[in-house]
């Protein structure tokens, strides 16, 4: 097995938890990781800097290691007839909550990439790690310099190539099973539905670098058979989004947990880049006719996702969700965590 870099920020489990943008990657789960003996990750997607360093002091605080993750800017240019369809097809299920999605503008946006990263080079963290784009190696270089270990999510062996000559200390490999938003570089094109194992050996074919593995990892076995597979670690996401100390909503949480809820779909529906979430009522809807488009997609739907949320209807929510959706548990996260290391 690759040596750790990880053994540095004080873990004992090799266990992570996932970032998961939106809500359910709360400090408390972050710190609950970490006082398993493995480490957590803070979502900086899809929230201000200011939010972020909220957050990170927070975490701070109780005197743990953690990482933060960014979404790096990748940019899918939605067309603005496309967007203007979209938004007229869908805009019923927004006006059942007063809301004009048909008129709705085109926003594309970086996620306010600068600030967060000013914050980070400002503000040094032990482990950074970046989501939908590789960024530029002088960026990589920069955090470094400040002690900052730097991961890179990859989904191919291409995009690993290019991750380590970018010069990204580590990679998550992450497979099309995992919940939520596909790191992919190339968000045009679903993922490979290609089993993490098999994702696994190319990729640690192709580099050298060590490796975390991620995606639809819910069970002890899971987690070990990862570590034999040579990863240094595995990272955890949908098995921990019923744990007492996320921030999912009650609608999502009781979707988890519907035996109703029989499978999961990658759908660029919610915000027009590919995204696993448990089926419901919007996916089977538009899932068909989601243009590429990100992040022009989600700033059009996110009123009514957050609408669907209070109202606590999971039809219009992003229920997102990997294929060990099964395995996810209404119980504190040092208990889930524990449980997954059982075999090591």
């Amino acid at each position: 097995m690759t040596a750790s870099p990880l053994s540095a920020l004080g873990m004992t489990t090799p266990i992570l938890a996932a970032p998961m943008a939106g809500g359910p990657s709360t400090p408390e789960l972050v710190i609950a990781a970490a006082q398993s003996g493995g480490l957590g990750f803070l979502a900086g997607g899809l929230r201000t800097a200011q939010t972020l360093a909220d957050q990170i002091a927070k975490v701070r605080s109780a005197e743990v290691s953690f990482g933060v993750n960014l979404f790096a800017p990748n940019p899918v240019p939605i067309d603005p007839q496309e967007f203007r369809s979209y938004a007229q097809l869908i805009t019923n299920e927004g006006t059942r909550y007063g809301l004009g999605l048909d008129a709705a503008r085109i926003i594309e946006d970086d996620d306010l990439w600068d600030d967060k990263l000013e914050l980070l080079l400002a503000d040094p963290v032990p482990l950074v790690s970046f989501t939908f784009a590789i960024p530029p190696p002088h960026v990589i270089q920069a955090l470094r310099k400040t002690g900052t270990l730097t991961a890179q999510t990859v989904t191919s062996h291409d995009e690993a190539r290019l991750a380590a000559d970018a010069g990204a200390d580590v990679l998550i490999v992450q497979a099309s099973a995992a919940g939520g938003h596909s790191g992919t570089l190339t968000p045009q094109h679903l993922p490979a539905d290609i089993p993490l194992s098999e994702l696994f050996d190319q990729i640690q074919a192709a580099v050298s670098l060590p490796l975390i593995a991620a995606g639809g990892i819910a069970t002890p076995g899971a987690v070990a058979s990862a570590l034999r597979a040579g990863a240094i670690a595995t990272a955890v996401g949908t098995v921990l989004l019923r744990a007492e100390e996320a921030g999912t909503t009650m609608a999502h949480r009781a979707a988890l947990a519907d035996p109703a809820r029989d499978s999961t779909v990658l759908t660029r529906a919610f915000t027009g880049r590919p995204a696993r979430a448990l089926r419901n009522q919007f996916t089977d809807r538009y899932s068909s006719a989601a243009p590429n488009g990100y992040p022009a997609l989600y700033h059009l739907i996110s009123p009514l996702s957050k609408a669907a949320a209070a109202a606590n209807d999971p039809e219009r929510l992003p229920l997102w969700a990997g294929t060990g959706y099964r395995y996810a548990t209404a119980e504190p996260a040092t208990t889930i965590l524990t449980r997954l290391a059982r075999h090591l």
